[in-house]
């Protein structure tokens, strides 16, 4: 048996805080195994939030160099997750801030779209109707433009419910409200991507 592949399946095994421990104690390579395990995830996050290959790079590699040099300093009282996703989120709606043109009047060819299940708000991988697939096309790029057009905090909540599936209690967590405004949040989301997509649902 490959070393390399017996070593990977036991780090999927360890929990999220006996790496941290590792890590904290000297172990780099153990925070490798942290990376490898919500790499995927943080980039689907970042990138339904900015809708940029590049800037999801940049933010995705910042927010896990943040993470190392805090690791001393995460509390166990959060999941180890919900830590890494505030930081990630955070750091996102730092950089939204500052540029201000994806909150309003985005073209479809001023966006990097990506209409692929990995990062998208719809799966038709089993679509095989040539007309039906052009339409679930549009309304996936449409959908798109519609979830940049959000309010940075509002689109986050989205994202972070509707697309990774997260708790009202974790989304509390990561942006750091309580899980009442969560929940308005997402309400008055899902009232202003109705109406975008009128026509189209």
């Amino acid at each position: 048996m490959d070393p390399e592949k017996e070593d990977s399946r036991e780090s999927e095994l360890v929990p999220d805080e006996e790496l941290v421990r590792r890590c904290v104690e000297g172990e780099v390579a153990a925070f490798d195994h942290l990376i490898l395990r919500y790499k995927e995830r943080l980039y689907g996050v970042i990138y339904n939030m900015t809708s940029n290959h590049e800037d999801t790079n940049d933010l995705l590699m910042e927010a896990f160099d943040r993470a190392y040099r805090n690791l001393a300093g995460y509390k166990k009282d959060a999941l180890f997750y919900t830590w890494l996703y505030r930081i990630a989120v955070n750091r996102t709606l730092n950089l939204l801030e500052k540029r201000k043109k994806f909150r309003n009047n985005l073209s479809l060819n001023e966006m990097d779209l990506d209409l692929s299940k990995e990062q998208g708000l719809l799966d038709w991988s089993q679509v095989t109707d040539p007309e039906r697939s052009a339409q679930l096309k549009d309304l996936q790029s449409k959908l798109n433009d519609s979830l940049q057009r959000l309010s940075n905090e509002h689109r986050a909540v989205v994202v972070l419910f509707d697309i990774e599936g997260l708790s009202h209690a974790d989304i509390s967590k990561i942006t750091n409200c309580s899980e009442g405004t969560v929940r308005s949040r997402l309400h008055y989301a899902h009232k202003q991507l109705q109406k975008m997509l009128v026509g189209y649902l």
